[in-house]
């Protein structure tokens, strides 16, 4: 008789087979939390190999065998108990979300905010009245709005995964984009086009370092939420540039600019 159990609560009750002269009984067994028992067998001498039963090792103080018993999670939990109690000011959500990782979505959201801080200085560039390009501005305006979802969007990442947001100092932008030789429009559209690419990159070195360290569900967050997006806005962008490089800096722009007013999908 093969005897594989788990008891959580014990009776005296002690089943006998006469035939076979065996007692089966449920006794304590003496862990620390004191929540487990045993199943024990106590055999005549010679008959346990007979009887083909399974005994493991063990035994308890006196010296009756234990037969298999099997995963505790009184036991096993004892870790992750001793870490909530010994840091009662950390989060408790979190788990298996290294230092490595909490730093780098903390520097991805100064990006995503230095971005949209660019973005919002063309956007009151354009939308000045001696400048009067309303699709530029619209267009840069609503860029800078996504820039700044963008980063939101890794805040709550970052508090859902039991890191501490720490928002880091923005440089001043600049506040004039006319260019001598391409003009504002082309010029600006081609630092858009530089930022977008400088924030691939950044995206694609945070997902890197989260497959080092073997962080399954920040790569798949930021497959997921950023990478497809990025892509996408590069390849708008590298069109407009293109298009702008036509046109020159005469009333093409302002035909442009007319295009980038009606587009709904232009942002």
């Amino acid at each position: 008789m093969l005897v594989n159990k788990y008891c959580t609560s014990f009776s005296s009750s002690i089943l006998q087979r006469e035939n076979v002269g065996f007692s089966l009984s449920f006794s304590p067994f003496k862990n620390s939390n004191g929540l487990m028992s045993a199943v024990t067998v106590r055999y005549p001498k010679g008959k346990a190999a007979d009887l083909g039963d399974v005994v493991s090792a063990s035994k308890e103080a006196n010296n009756r065998p234990v037969l298999n018993v099997l995963f505790e999670p009184f036991e096993e939990v004892k870790k992750e108990l001793f870490l909530l109690s010994s840091l009662p000011q950390a989060s408790l959500a979190r788990h298996k979300y290294t230092d490595q990782c909490e730093a780098a979505i903390n520097e991805q959201i100064n990006v995503e905010y230095n971005v949209s801080y660019v973005y919002h200085a063309m956007y009151a560039y354009f939308d000045r009245d001696n400048v009067a390009l309303k699709g530029f501005a619209k267009f840069f305006k609503d860029s800078s709005a996504e820039e700044r979802q963008h980063a939101e969007k890794l805040m709550d990442y970052q508090n859902k995964r039991g890191g501490k947001v720490v928002l880091q100092s923005m440089l001043m932008p600049l506040s004039e984009f006319d260019h001598a030789e391409k003009g504002d429009a082309l010029y600006a559209m081609e630092l858009a086009l530089s930022l977008e690419k400088l924030n691939n990159e950044k995206l694609l070195n945070l997902h890197k370092m989260a497959d080092k360290v073997n962080d399954v569900h920040l790569e798949d967050f930021i497959e997921t939420e950023f990478l497809t997006e990025q892509v996408e806005s590069i390849r708008k962008l590298s069109e407009y540039v293109a298009q702008l490089r036509r046109v020159g800096r005469g009333h093409g722009v302002w035909h442009f600019d007319q295009m980038l007013i009606n587009d709904p999908i232009a942002a």
